[in-house]
């Protein structure tokens, strides 16, 4: 028997932006479905409309598109299983709870939700905080397993309130394997009777995502853990109708830095980083900040989640989109909760950035700024600056010097090496600076390293007040470079200028 085409789905409700850890999980499966060239599916799951949440759906395509993972089929994209969003798909999942019931695999319970509150009052009162709807308790609850068939039918005839629950049989082990975590075991025992369909006529994600994900030929079902506890319901649905069960694999959890605790939305900003892959602006108007906005590279945030929770066995760390298609394995995902590190993504910005060409850091720098810079300037300035900088912002703000002339000089520096040889020395040094005739990097390096020799210094007793006079800081790229850049004219006045403003 060959093997099923590899279809997997990223299947994220609109009740809100979406979580970094929402991200990580896409990013999985689509680096599962490209390294085994397969299909990517975004599907959004809508089916709980009290949470939907306006301009949510929206938001999570819009933050996908910016980290490169694109879906093979999803809403606004096409594909032959659609529709992707399962508030459309709403009229087919109706006959498919209907046929549980029928197999005796579900049932009818018209018990009203202030019932079911009393009941679980009353097992409170009796030392039972954790009261559940299960194989035991619904043979004393209104459903149709207890009700007679015609009161049953009545009911329905009269449009009473109704859930199908599923019927979850008694002492039954659950078995099943995880690619990430191997076999699990569950008994029903253990399980309450989930409510499969709502009295809204919307199904509950339990039935919506089975029956969608058979419908659409997912052959693989890669989520987080919070799901797996649900994984036995789904596993004896896909039993209850006779399907073939997709493989599964639970991804282990986000954690904040000090390994407290899963890392949550309300996290954002509040430790000092963003949970979020762009901002999310709340209907109150309430702005939680991301990662885009913040001046990070999709690719560095992408590296830095493919990191938290799989590692390629190798020493490689930092990986282009493409190259993680390629090295991707669900068998290397550990099951241990990955604790984030906002400084390592720090690390992976920095390196990222550096990565970058000039060019394209340029195009980035004049996009986000109000000021208009010549292209052909940007570039040559990102050349000379990125090196040292984390984010586009601090070329400009760190290399602010190479368009304007400083106005204050590094005290600090100032009062280490402007001492009373200081003036004659640069004086000096700007006479022979005067007279190079070809004023590029290599020849005014070669000329200054003359000028040492010649006056029998070291490179640190000339070096620092050449640069502070150029840019007035203490530290920074190539002096010979910068001076090459800014070009021998406003080399020479900058010089003038800084003496004077320095005696």
């Amino acid at each position: 028997m060959s093997e099923k085409p590899v279809r997997v789905r990223f299947a994220p409700s609109p009740t809100g932006p979406l979580h970094m850890g929402g991200v990580r999980t896409a990013l999985y499966n689509y680096l599962f479905a490209k390294k085994n060239n397969g299909t990517f599916i975004l599907r959004v799951e809508d089916t709980d409309q009290t949470r939907f949440v306006e301009g949510a759906q929206d938001y999570i395509m819009d933050a996908l598109n910016w980290c490169g993972i694109n879906p093979t089929e999803g809403p606004g994209i096409g594909g032959n299983y659609g529709p992707y969003v399962q508030s459309e798909r709403k009229a087919m999942y109706r006959p498919y709870a209907e046929e549980l019931v029928a197999n005796d695999k579900a049932y009818y319970a018209f018990d009203t939700p202030e019932e079911l509150d009393k009941v679980r009052e009353q097992a409170k009162e009796m030392g039972m905080p954790n009261w559940q709807y299960n194989s035991v308790t619904r043979a004393s609850l209104k459903n149709s397993l207890t009700l007679p068939a015609d009161e049953v039918q009545r009911r329905l005839e009269a449009g009473d309130p109704y859930v199908i629950r599923m019927k979850m049989p008694r002492n039954h082990d659950v078995r099943f394997e995880d690619i990430i975590r191997g076999w699990v075991l569950v008994n029903t025992n253990n399980l309450d009777d989930k409510v499969l369909f709502k009295s809204d006529g919307m199904p509950t994600y339990h039935l919506a995502n089975i029956v969608d994900d058979h419908l659409m030929e997912i052959s693989h079902v890669i989520r987080g853990e919070e799901w797996l506890p649900s994984a036995p319901l789904h596993v004896l649905l896909y039993e209850a109708f006779g399907w073939d069960c997709p493989k599964f694999a639970h991804l282990p959890l986000l954690l904040r830095p000090d390994g407290n605790g899963k890392l949550s939305k309300r996290d954002g900003d509040r430790l000092g980083f963003p949970v979020f892959p762009t901002n999310w602006t709340t209907s109150e108007g309430e702005l939680y900040s991301g990662y885009r906005e913040k001046g990070y590279l999709p690719e560095a945030f992408i590296n830095m989640l493919a990191f938290l929770g799989w590692n390629p066995g190798t020493h490689q760390e930092l990986f282009s989109l493409a190259e993680l298609e390629e090295a991707f394995s669900l068998e290397r995902v550990g099951k241990a909760g990955a604790k984030f590190d906002a400084e390592k993504t720090k690390w992976f910005q920095q390196q990222h950035l550096k990565n970058t060409s000039n060019e394209r850091l340029a195009e980035i720098i004049s996009q986000n700024s109000t000021e208009k810079y010549d292209l052909n300037t940007l570039t040559a300035i990102c050349g000379l600056m990125k090196e040292r900088a984390t984010f586009p912002d601090d070329i400009l703000k760190e290399g602010a010097y190479l368009l304007a002339r400083p106005t204050e000089f590094d005290a600090q520096t100032v009062s280490k090496k402007w001492n009373e040889n200081a003036p004659a020395l640069m004086s000096e040094w700007t006479t022979i600076l005067e007279s190079i005739s070809t004023f590029d990097a290599p020849t005014i390096e070669t000329t200054f390293k003359t000028f040492l020799t010649e006056k029998n210094l070291g490179i640190g007793a000339v070096l620092p007040l050449f640069r502070l006079l150029l840019t007035g800081v203490g530290m920074g790229p190539s002096m010979f470079d910068i001076a090459s850049f800014l070009g021998k004219e406003e080399v020479i006045e900058r010089m003038k200028v800084g003496m004077e403003k320095l005696r």
